[in-house]
């Protein structure tokens, strides 16, 4: 929280990455732009501070223009730790509305004969125009969102055939994924697994896999379909075993310097919060027992504590390996993860009124 409280009155902009541990700035938000309001709302929720909810409000406000953005999948990720948060925690309609204008945004991205929603590109644009990757398991819940505030079923029955066709094509028999897979956009065919961030279309890109445990998790709690959640499990049982002793991923669990490649914190940060949703789903304490190892050890050997030029908590993230871009340097959704999963320990109740914990209705 000291931290926070330091840095926080002078960042700039949204938080994408740290170059000498010092954050570099998007003005729009790129992908990440929810992250830091949503990490302000957090601390606000664990101190009390109105300070951090001012600077939540006055942040979130700058990602009005994205309502409307029907570029990309990642709407969940800019509109739900932001302004689905801030109206879960102030009760202003402003926030609520715009939220829905997003998920409507996100809507026109599905491709009704394939039953997915694609990833990357403009509408008009034909390439990716077939590509699904895991990490739109995590924008869905905006459209669950969507439909329980509008009582229009079709947001959640678009992210509900999302999810079961990632469920179909994603996870390998012993439960590990690949990031990315490709359909032909005109007739909906299948045409096979490929990565952009992991190390092969073979491998598994941890990150990609703490996306799918805390995606199909939230998911299942949206429809109470009990298939989501075996996924779920599948997913975490993987990861669990594939994890190295000190309990911090490696950014790939299949990469060839496994276990001794770098490391990817937020990953650890991600499927911690996967893995706590996941225990109070199943009933299994197993579960938490293996997020609480994997908050211990991002607390004990990932932070930036004895860092006075550090502006992020969580250092040791890798952004993308194989494009050499941002390795072992601080995220801003480690940051938001850890806060969350902290809070999902110590504050359920607080994490429930924020981000909405409860099952289908």
């Amino acid at each position: 929280m000291g931290k926070l409280r330091t840095v926080a009155p002078r960042v700039t902009g949204f938080p994408v990455g740290t170059k000498s541990e010092k954050w570099v700035y998007s003005q729009s938000g790129d992908w990440v732009g929810g992250f830091w309001p949503g990490t302000l709302w957090m601390a606000w929720l664990h101190s009390g501070d109105d300070t951090f909810r001012t600077l939540a409000l006055d942040s979130a406000k700058k990602l009005a223009p994205r309502q409307t953005d029907t570029t990309t999948h990642d709407l969940g990720f800019l509109f739900y730790p932001s302004w689905v948060t801030a109206w879960r925690l102030t009760g202003d309609d402003t926030w609520r509305a715009g939220a829905v204008r997003a998920a409507d945004s996100l809507s026109r991205r599905y491709n009704p004969t394939g039953r997915f929603i694609r990833a990357w590109g403009a509408l008009n644009d034909p390439n990716n125009a077939g590509r699904i990757i895991m990490d739109t398991m995590m924008n869905l819940d905006l459209l669950a969102f969507a439909s329980e505030q509008t009582g229009d079923g079709k947001y959640l029955d678009i992210a509900t055939e999302h999810a079961k066709t990632a469920q179909r094509v994603f996870p390998r028999p012993d439960g590990s994924t690949p990031h990315v897979y490709d359909f032909d956009p005109a007739t909906g065919a299948p045409i096979g697994p490929g990565t952009v961030q992991g190390y092969s279309p073979t491998s598994c890109w941890a990150r990609g896999q703490a996306w799918g445990i805390y995606g199909f998790t939230t998911i299942h709690r949206r429809t109470g379909d009990q298939e989501f959640l075996t996924t779920a499990r599948r997913l975490a049982d993987y990861a669990l075993g594939a994890l190295t002793p000190d309990h911090v991923p490696v950014w790939d669990y299949r990469a060839p310097q496994q276990p001794y490649d770098v490391k990817d914190a937020s990953a650890g940060a991600i499927m911690a919060c996967g893995l706590l949703d996941l225990s109070a789903a199943t009933g299994r304490p197993e579960y938490r027992e293996a997020a609480l190892r994997l908050l211990t050890a991002l607390a004990k050997t990932c932070l930036t504590g004895n860092s006075t030029r550090a502006e992020a908590v969580v250092a040791r993230c890798t952004r993308n390996r194989p494009a050499e871009d941002g390795i072992e340097i601080s995220l801003p959704y480690a940051d938001y993860y850890l806060l969350e999963g902290i809070l999902r320990v110590l504050r359920p109740q607080d994490v429930d009124r924020a981000i909405d914990l409860s099952g289908a209705k």
